[in-house]
């Protein structure tokens, strides 16, 4: 039974990684960090593997719990720990100046990791509110707040106008 159990999870696992990882980039902005919240989350739904396995939507469920341990992550004291003075230069994304990348990435980075995973999950995955709401077991309406508050400190501090009408 416990092979079969690990083959379901490796079959499941191998061909999403790659999506969870770029999900986890977006939430955190660094590829290495992003590698430690994706191999922290595979390894608690590895433990649970028997009873996750049978959840109605488990991507879902698998996308919740890469969200929530950057939640967790974003928490600690550990995530403000920089070991060296500057971060390595990094090549830009195809596309957009890398200027321009580091200024949105550093005013994502300032907002609450609420708010942070609120507008990566809305705006750079695509979902609709009440998925994002599910993922992070809150009401909708907190996730279009959390939006509105997010866009808002984010155009403050990219010094951006708000859209003619002042909706988000």
């Amino acid at each position: 039974m416990r092979d079969e159990l690990e083959r379901q999870y490796v079959e499941y696992f191998q061909p999403r990684l790659p999506q969870l990882h770029r999900l986890a980039v977006m939430l955190c902005g660094d590829a290495d960090r992003a590698d430690d919240i994706v191999q922290a989350a595979v390894t608690t739904l590895y433990t649970r593997w028997r009873h996750v396995r049978q959840v109605d939507n488990l991507d879902a469920y698998v996308r919740r719990s890469v969200v929530n341990t950057f939640l967790t992550e974003r928490r600690g004291r550990w995530s403000r720990v920089l070991l060296t003075e500057a971060l390595p230069d990094r090549a830009a994304a195809a596309g957009q100046p890398a200027d321009e990348r580091m200024v949105i990435r550093a005013a994502l980075r300032a907002l609450p990791p609420k708010q942070q995973a609120v507008l990566v999950l809305r705006f750079l995955c695509d979902l609709p509110v009440d998925e994002v709401a599910e993922l992070l077991d809150c009401s909708p309406g907190t996730v279009k707040s959390q939006t509105s508050d997010g866009l808002a400190k984010l155009r403050k501090k990219l010094g951006v106008l708000a859209p003619a009408g002042g909706g988000a």
